[in-house]
């Protein structure tokens, strides 16, 4: 029996693996250990096809799961293509573990899907797939992490899911070898667990066979090469198939097929190890299986594993390993079911932590380590979905947690790939959130930083520095960022809040208000009261030009086309009549368009856009100038007064309207100037050549200095726009919301002549009446604020969710959206709202809290009362 972490295993056998868990037992051990044979159903003994609806490549869990999702659907002639065998890769060394929980929102709906199939799969196939749900505990022994579970409780509070937050008593019961010294309360899931990865990936793959899905392999994808109808021809040792699309889940292969294209997937294998004991007594005198353990603080996982148990770490970004070489060179061809040579020593801090946690662990002797890769995206988050600019060419790969994902990605892309739209929104996950200034050096970064911060604190606005800046910088960023605290948008760096002498400068993070909340406040003041500067680089700035440019537009666009010179909101919808994008759209010359959408939007955009340019057959030219465009608004009282300053134009209210558009001349810089500001306020945003925006910047900071002109960020936009009650993409809309129940009925023109995408299914929609609406809410809080995503009450239970919250400066109050019934949708209506633990009074109120500056002007012209 070892006593001490460092005599786990003796010097002579370290880095060796001794005996696999039942799913991975090895036939041959040395640097890199051989997984268990599974006897090939080749292509031989299956019938081939030359023509298929879909081609699959990779035969892991996700590529499994979406051939049995497609054929169970009824997709015919869906052929898995994969170069080895099946769970090959990834899949088959797993520890297999499952959860309900996820920090994000509607990945909790991937996790439950999974969870639910796999609880059923066994009847319906007839293959065990060995899944057990003896539930999870992750385990909290800093306030700081009690914070973070009551946080995440009210963000589970309005889903299916199952998640309590528990005492030390209950854990006890539930954990008893756990020390309990440190333990001040558990997130406890009961419906998690552990399943067989190679059994499940076997299940789904009988299931795929059943519905009429061919798995081929061992077959080799050689190259791809595109149609000009956008279809496909996969070249394959054994002929070509020709396909209506493909779709790459070649796990840490996907690069691979990617630069086939052209493309260059930001992926890179990881090596994770666990170790799995041998029996130690007092686990095996349990009556019921242990829930698997997470110890947070700790930085790993722990299950029962048979008689003993299985304990597998995620180390610090410092300690944690790469396999960079196959980023460079490739992977090595005959890789398919080894393991690489395991480093206790790299573990050890875990290993010891475990121990103290564990005490048993002390006693315990380890039988074998598993060290395997696992393919990281910078951010953690898998790529799923259609990539922009390349017809027909879908992704699912970068999972980090292939097993808990299987099931849910299979199903959502099947359903996507059928009904022409994502069924829910995953943004999340959309793998255009990479564009080209993605390098292999920030993403061997981020996934080092990713990897570590797996079981950090996740805090609310959190911000992550690995890897930053990158070349997405604004002509703005030298001269700003030493005065401000940075963040971090679809690879630009923009100013969240701005620093003052005696701020608390840096990013200090919370779940409370914390050091940005005065100095945002301050900027709020600057903006409603002077007159105030903000950058706006980051946007997604398209032009759309040609002879079918408003025939295009008028298809995608629920709102009519702007006139010359005129600018309005636009939303595209999907067929459901969900709201796909949100985009502002200036009629800049005959048949010539700015588009501009949020910087988290931009390919996600962009590639809706191409794709009904190219089914439609219309005469339009799309030209991405995101990158060329730097843009700069500017807000507040005196705008028009020190803008003035700078140009010949007229600025006036009756010569420069609200909503007008125009090429002008600030200071000899050219610029497209729009009369509209996200603050409310009086204001444009001045759109110009990237290399001009220093230029531009310090004419009109010198321009405003005797109307006291400042910087402001995008904290404070926030604020301004929430008091504006002006709705978010991403948060009061998305695909999972039609735009009747968000309120933007303003902007739906369902009697414009042209049969937009999504028109009848809204006209249906608004037939059958609207079963639950967006309202206003104001909350009675102390030191904390919602942000969206929160449990709201009524008569003690959950009956809706904020989408987006804030403090009103001007009110003194705070403030959110949030979805609820329609018959709790009335003004005066009381409502709670559950706030890391505590359920705060609120109150349903008429918006707008404070009048746009447009509003008041035309009330004041009219003499009327104004509310600010």
């Amino acid at each position: 029996m070892l006593r001490g972490a460092r005599r786990l295993l003796p010097p002579q056998l370290r880095g060796r693996e001794l005996a696999l868990p039942r799913w991975a037992r090895p036939l041959s051990s040395g640097s890199c250990t051989a997984g268990r044979e599974e006897k090939p159903s080749s292509f031989l003994g299956t019938k081939w096809k030359d023509t298929a609806e879909t081609v699959i490549i990779g035969g892991g869990c996700i590529g499994v799961s979406l051939a049995y999702h497609l054929a169970k659907a009824g997709m015919k002639d869906v052929i898995l293509l994969e170069k080895s065998e099946l769970t090959a890769g990834s899949t088959w060394h797993a520890a297999g573990l499952t959860t309900y929980f996820h920090p994000g929102i509607n990945l909790k709906k991937i996790h439950y899907y999974s969870i639910k199939l796999y609880e059923k799969l066994e009847e319906e196939t007839g293959q065990a797939v060995g899944f057990h749900q003896p539930g999870s505990i992750r385990i909290a022994s800093t306030p700081t992490r009690v914070d973070e579970f009551k946080y995440q409780m009210t963000r589970a509070g309005w889903h299916p899911t199952e998640q309590y937050l528990i005492g030390p008593e209950r854990i006890q019961e539930l954990f008893p070898i756990l020390n309990m010294e440190k333990v001040l309360a558990g997130l406890y899931n009961p419906g998690d667990g552990h399943i067989d990865p190679y059994s499940l990936t076997m299940a789904l793959a009988a299931g795929a066979r059943k519905y009429g899905a061919l798995l081929n392999y061992p077959v080799q994808v050689t190259n791809l090469s595109p149609r000009s109808d956008g279809t496909w021809e996969v070249e394959t040792p054994n002929g070509i198939i020709r396909t209506n699309r493909i779709v790459n889940t070649a796990g840490f292969w996907a690069r691979e097929i990617g630069r086939m294209i052209g493309l260059h997937h930001p992926l890179i294998p990881v090596h994770h190890q666990y170790v799995v004991t041998s029996t130690i007594p007092e686990v095996k005198v349990l009556k019921t299986e242990l829930p698997v353990l997470r110890d947070l603080e700790g930085s790993y996982y722990l299950r029962q594993e048979r008689d003993g148990l299985l304990f597998g770490p995620y180390e610090s970004q410092e300690k944690m390993k790469l396999q960079e070489s196959w980023v460079t060179n490739g992977v090595p061809p005959g890789f398919g079911k080894e393991l690489f040579e395991s480093d206790l020593d790299r573990i050890m801090d875990h290993i010891e932590a475990a121990m103290t946690m564990v005490p048993v662990l002390k006693q315990a002797d380890i039988i074998n380590t598993v060290a395997g890769p696992i393919t990281y995206s910078p951010d953690i988050l898998p790529m799923v979905g259609p990539h922009q600019g390349v017809r027909n060419y879908w992704v699912a790969i970068g999972f980090g947690y292939g097993i808990i994902h299987a099931g849910g990605v299979g199903k959502y892309l099947s359903d996507w790939i059928l009904g022409g739209e994502p069924p829910f929104d995953l943004i999340e996950l959309d793998p255009n959130r990479y564009g080209k200034w993605i390098t292999t050096q920030y993403t061997a970064t981020k996934a080092r930083e990713s990897y570590g911060f797996n079981n950090i604190v996740g805090y609310p606005k959190e911000e992550r520095f690995a890897g930053r800046p990158t070349e997405r910088v604004s002509g703005l960023y030298e001269v700003l960022k030493s005065k401000c605290s940075m963040g971090f948008h679809a690879g630009w760096e923009q100013p969240h809040w701005f620093y003052k002498p005696g701020d608390e400068i840096g990013y200090k993070p919370s779940f409370w208000r914390t050091n940005w909340f005065e100095p945002v406040g301050r900027e709020y003041k600057q903006v409603m009261e002077k007159v105030g500067v903000i950058d706006l680089t980051p946007f997604g700035k398209f032009i759309v030009k040609g002879n079918d440019s408003v025939k295009l537009l008028d298809h995608l666009f629920a709102n009519v086309i702007p006139k010359m010179g005129a600018t309005n909101i636009s939303h595209m919808l999907t067929p459901r009549g969900q709201v796909y994008a949100e985009l502002t759209v200036s009629h800049l010359s005959p048949g010539e368009f700015l588009l501009v959408t949020g910087s988290g939007s931009e390919l996600h955009d962009l590639r809706w856009i191409e794709e009904e340019a190219l089914k439609g057959g219309y005469n339009v030219e799309i030209k991405n100038i995101t990158d060329e465009m730097g843009v700069l608004g500017i807000a507040g009282p005196f705008a028009r007064k020190v803008l003035q300053k700078l140009t010949t134009e007229d600025l006036s209210d009756s010569a420069f309207k609200f909503l007008q558009s125009r090429h002008i001349k600030l200071s000899d810089i050219a610029a497209t100037a729009i009369r509209i500001s996200y603050t409310g306020e009086l204001g444009w945003e001045l759109y110009h050549r990237k290399e001009d925006s220093a230029a531009l910047y310090n004419a009109i900071m010198e321009a405003g200095q005797e109307e006291g002109i400042d910087d402001f960020g995008t904290y404070a936009l926030n604020a301004l726009r929430l008091e504006k009650a002006f709705r978010a993409w991403g948060a009061e809309m998305n695909c999972d919301t039609n735009p009747l129940e968000a309120g933007l009925d303003y902007f739906i023109k369902l009697n414009k002549p042209a049969d937009f995408i999504g028109k009848q299914a809204l006209k249906q929609i608004k037939e059958k009446g609207l079963k639950r609406r967006l309202v206003y809410l104001t909350l009675e809080t102390a030191d904390v604020d919602p942000e969206g995503n929160e449990s709201v009450w009524h008569n003690g239970r959950v009956v809706g969710n904020t989408t987006s919250g804030n403090y009103s400066y001007s009110t003194q109050q705070s403030l959110a959206f949030a979805y609820v019934p329609t018959e709790l949708s009335k003004v005066g209506q009381k409502l709670e709202v559950e706030l890391l633990g505590k359920n705060y009074s609120a109150t349903i109120v008429e918006e707008p809290l404070v009048l746009t500056e447009q509003t008041r002007t035309r009330l004041q012209k009219k003499g009327g009362s104004v509310k600010m």
